[in-house]
């Protein structure tokens, strides 16, 4: 049977196969690469006198004893005794058809922890099977599956066993390509099936068994394949050929910026200048720290494609990010005689009407907005540059959607995507191997180091102490909160009660208040009060994460900062140390800590360097959540670990190329095996 069939299923479902749908075992080949989260030894007998509590062990032993009691609550106790003595059974809860089977004259087989109550050893809800004299023992471990409630082991194991047996395990790569300390992809799954007594369960419980590293590459080699295709069939398609004229509107930009760029901003320009002078389309990938001047970036390559007779568009995932991107391109783009719409969800009536024809017809050259800019009644006239800013945060839908704006012209426009989370090398080489990556690894000179301080709530009071002295010294402050109005679930301090707080606390001082509720004017006159520094402290929600560049504030305080993700907290902390005052980010946390929460709030004491940051937070958080959207949800890889196996990695990039010039086929069967349908997803 071949890796795309799909298992024969009656016309009415139960549970059981319901619920294996949903955790996505369709194929043969799913069951048999749906694999053990752990395992139980059923290979041996323990005596009953041989007990030990607190340790694990199957024993067997003739029922002597069957009866409900109701005691403190109503509960089974099953006695079974064997030559060496006897052990309790204790059901809390339990059907009758239990009862039965376990009644007086059966032999029992049980696996269970051993503890001694008052009656002696027992057992609290053990796996019970009924046996004859004489039963074989199991030959392997037995496999316990990540299931469902609706799921039982026992239905699984029986469903994965016929999988593996009928899954075609056939070797689809040629022979040599494989490292040949690795055992066949027939032996790995079988061995982690069902795996003998002997087996290491350290081993197989940390993945570090061949067997587990055969999967891993497989894995990986089918994830670099994909992302090599999708390449390379976007190479395939046709773009707008996107080139700066001599004395244009590039050359006057540059000349116009009121600071000098970097060598980085300057590098990271003129290969994003020579990716849109090709008539493929540009997928490109632009890193950058907190405040290191991507924006500037973005309005280069704007200029370019506008300059080539084009439209740019620049979508942003938050209003006030938007906002602060409209402004600084009005500023540098506007004098020279550019044309800037601006459109989300907030802009109505006339005013959105105006916007929209103003794109349609070609009148607007930049148009920058949230998600509002993808919906099916904006039109362009002749999109050619689509910027994504804070591209993790978009799903995979809506980056298509932008790209499909061209698509009555057969044609697709250039992207750009921006991220201030920098992308470790290794998650760089595996999620976004299809990408150029761009980086810009240096800040604008004159920018101010910033020193982290941890405090706990009970020096709430020292760190007032500190906004007030900042203050007095012509400093502005943000101070953030995770939520804006009192929440019965979670008991945080809120920015509406801090703000109150802190409006008596300082007496003569300015103290505002942003958060995500207000209307997108209240918001823009508090933003530009502090802008303008009339306002000296600002209380806000994460509406401020990205975009706000006020140089003179110099001190953030961060409350309930366990609450935040690294990437968060790194991205709030950036706010500040934009001028040359020296800055300070104050994280104030509510002990007791988890161990997440005291590796974040370490990470954020000890590196400003997003890079390191981003290490981290891999570690802390791994694939899956550090990527965010960007999959939709979908897990690609389900048993690579991007920092051990990063030699794997490295392999299987190597091999792809190859794989896919030489036995295209041997490629194709590969990525149907181990991706499915969910390859699509690697094509945004």
């Amino acid at each position: 049977m071949s890796e795309a069939a799909a298992t024969p299923q009656p016309a009415t479902k139960s549970a059981p196969q319901k619920a294996m749908e949903k955790l996505g075992l369709l194929r043969d080949i799913d069951l048999a690469l749906h694999l053990p989260m752990r395992y139980e030894d059923e290979t041996q007998l323990t005596p009953i006198g041989a007990l030990r509590e607190g340790e694990a062990a199957q024993v067997e032993g003739v029922v002597v004893d069957c009866q409900v009691e109701l005691r403190s609550r109503r509960q089974l106790l099953v006695r079974v005794k064997d030559d060496t003595g006897s052990l309790l059974l204790r059901f809390l809860h339990f059907y009758p058809s239990q009862q039965k089977q376990m009644s007086a004259a059966s032999r029992l087989r049980v696996r269970g922890e051993a503890r001694v109550g008052f009656f002696g050893r027992e057992m609290v809800h053990p796996v019970v099977k009924v046996v004859e004299e004489g039963t074989p023992l199991a030959q392997s471990l037995t496999p316990v599956y990540p299931s469902s409630a609706q799921l039982p082991q026992a239905y699984l194991r029986k469903a994965v066993a016929s999988g593996l047996a009928r899954a075609d395990l056939r070797e689809i790569l040629p022979a040599g390509v494989v490292p040949k300390e690795l055992p066949s992809l027939k032996e790995a799954l079988n061995y982690l099936h069902h795996p003998p007594p002997s087996a290491s369960q350290e081993a197989l419980h940390e993945h570090h068994h061949p067997a587990w590293h055969r999967l891993k590459f497989e894995e990986l080699l089918a994830q670099q394949l994909s992302q090599l295709q999708a390449q390379r069939e976007r190479a395939l398609l046709v773009a707008p050929a996107l080139r700066a004229r001599p004395g244009g509107l590039h050359e006057k930009l540059l000349a116009v910026l009121p600071f000098q760029l970097t060598a980085a901003q300057q590098r990271v320009s003129e290969e994003i200048a020579q990716d849109l002078a090709r008539p493929q389309p540009t997928h490109r990938l632009l890193q950058g720290d907190v405040g290191s001047g991507k924006t500037v970036v973005a309005a280069l390559a704007a200029a370019v494609a506008i300059d080539a007779g084009w439209q740019c568009a620049l979508m942003a995932p938050t209003e006030i990010l938007a906002e602060q991107h409209f402004r600084k391109l009005i500023g540098w783009l506007e004098p020279l005689g550019l044309k800037v719409a601006w459109i989300t969800g907030s802009v109505k009536g006339k005013a959105r009407q105006k916007m929209l024809d103003a794109a349609a017809s070609g009148e607007a050259q930049l148009i920058v907005g949230t998600h509002a800019v993808i919906e099916d009644k904006v039109r362009f006239a002749k999109l050619g540059l689509a910027i994504i800013d804070e591209q993790h945060r978009f799903g995979v839908a809506q980056r298509l959607a932008l790209r499909n704006k061209l698509k009555a012209m057969d044609l697709e426009p250039h992207l750009l995507m921006m991220s201030a989370t920098p992308i470790p090398r290794t998650l760089a080489m595996t999620y976004f191997a299809d990408l150029d990556v761009s980086t810009i690894d240096e800040l604008p000179p004159g920018r101010s180091p910033i020193v982290t301080k941890v405090f706990t709530e009970s020096k709430r009071h020292d760190v007032v102490d500190k906004i007030r002295m900042a203050v007095a010294d012509g400093a502005q402050v943000y101070w953030v909160c995770p939520l804006v109005e009192e929440s019965e679930a979670v008991d945080l301090r809120n920015a509406t009660e801090t703000h109150a707080e802190l409006s008596e606390q300082l007496p003569g001082t300015s103290v505002g208040l942003l958060h995500g509720r207000m209307s997108p004017s209240d918001k823009a006159a508090v933003m530009a009060e502090f802008s303008s520094g009339r306002m000296s402290v600002l209380v806000a929600t994460t509406v401020i994460e990205v975009g706000v560049d006020v140089p003179n504030a110099s001190l953030m305080v961060i409350e309930h900062a366990e609450r935040f993700g690294l990437a968060q907290l790194h991205q709030l902390r950036g706010r500040v140390g934009r001028g040359a005052k020296a800055s300070v980010c104050v994280l104030i946390y509510s002990p007791p800590l988890s161990d997440t929460g005291k590796s974040r709030l370490k990470a954020m004491a000890e590196t400003t360097d997003g890079f390191e940051i981003a290490r981290r937070d891999l570690d802390i958080r791994g694939p899956g959540e550090f990527m965010g959207s960007r999959q939709s949800g979908a897990e690609l890889l389900r048993f690579a670990d991007l920092q051990e196996d990063a030699p794997l990695l490295v392999a299987a990039r190597a091999l792809a190329p190859r794989l896919l010039d030489q036995h295209p086929e041997a490629a194709r069967r590969q990525v149907a095996r181990w991706l499915g349908t969910k390859a699509e997803f690697l094509k945004a």
